[in-house]
């Protein structure tokens, strides 16, 4: 197998756990959102760290995680950028609505890997259109009209798409360096989420439930996921995996709806049939 079907695979991981991230945050829904950023950060750098010095030993994993300081300013930015803009987003404007506009990264990816590639480029941006009319269908963002006021929070959902593509269109700058030198990023982005914590938060106890939660919560979707995420964009098909992004959505309102917190609605099965349709599109066309 290819460097390159590797790390898309990868990326593939990542947006099936990310899948995830909806319901195992519901489970920790009392934590204040910097407490849960925090908690769950810190979580995902311990727990990712362990995991690196199990298989390559300690000192290992520490020389793995050392990286020139612009990979580290990447990192750091996107993780803690992406998770401020998203937390004040959506204090500020409908979740629904907001979701969506987040939800322009994949697009944004697909565009940017396509600028690239200009032969792939209409067949994926229209698989990335696909994409983005699935995640409209599965978040529901029609279902009311804009508030009123909540233009502020717009813009910063804009902004939260184009962090998170630069950072992965960025990030093949670095393609040499391996997955564990966004471990320190994971850390410096619990330590910002514990400053603002402390600075305008009460501290929650958790319950069992939550502590469980939040476990799950790190060593999945905030852990494991970006580092996989990071190995994608390094060497994967960033044009492929800017188009699978769109099954994050479609996955996390199905597993909302199985877990009996979300109804079920027929929107969902055409949302399913567009990421279908625009993962057949992205495909790499066969060589002869």
């Amino acid at each position: 197998m290819s460097a390159v079907r590797r790390a898309t695979l990868a990326g593939f991981g990542a947006i099936l756990l990310w899948s995830t991230l909806a319901l195992l945050s519901r489970g920790a829904g009392r934590l204040p959102p910097y407490q849960l950023l925090a908690s769950s950060f810190a979580v995902g750098a311990l727990a990712t760290f362990a995991a690196s010095a199990l298989r390559h030993g300690p000192r290992a994993a520490l020389a793995r995680c050392r990286q020139p300081w612009p990979a580290f300013a990447l990192g750091f930015g996107a993780l803690f950028g992406f998770h401020a803009l998203y937390f004040n987003a959506l204090a500020r404007a409908p979740a629904a609505q907001a979701s969506l506009i987040v939800y322009l990264w994949p697009l944004l990816i697909a565009l940017g890997a396509g600028a690239r590639d200009p032969a792939t480029r209409p067949r994926r941006a229209l698989a990335a259109l696909c994409g983005l009319a699935a995640t409209a269908l599965a978040i529901g963002a029609g279902a009311t009209g804009p508030a009123r006021g909540a233009w502020l929070g717009y813009l910063l959902a804009l902004a939260c798409a184009f962090v998170w593509a630069g950072y992965s269109l960025a990030n093949a700058r670095f393609s040499r360096l391996p997955a564990e030198t966004l471990i320190p990023a994971c850390a410096a982005t619990a330590l910002a989420g514990a400053a603002l914590h402390l600075g305008g938060e009460a501290w929650v106890v958790p319950s069992t439930h939550e502590w469980l939660a939040l476990l799950a919560l790190g060593v999945g979707p905030v852990g494991t996921a970006f580092l996989l995420w990071d190995a994608a964009t390094k060497r994967g098909d960033l044009g492929l995996l800017g188009v699978a992004a769109y099954a994050a959505p479609v996955l996390s309102t199905a597993l909302l709806v199985a877990a009996g917190l979300a109804p079920a609605r027929a929107a969902l099965l055409g949302a399913a049939l567009l990421v279908a349709a625009a993962l057949a599109l992205a495909r790499p066309a066969r060589r002869t």
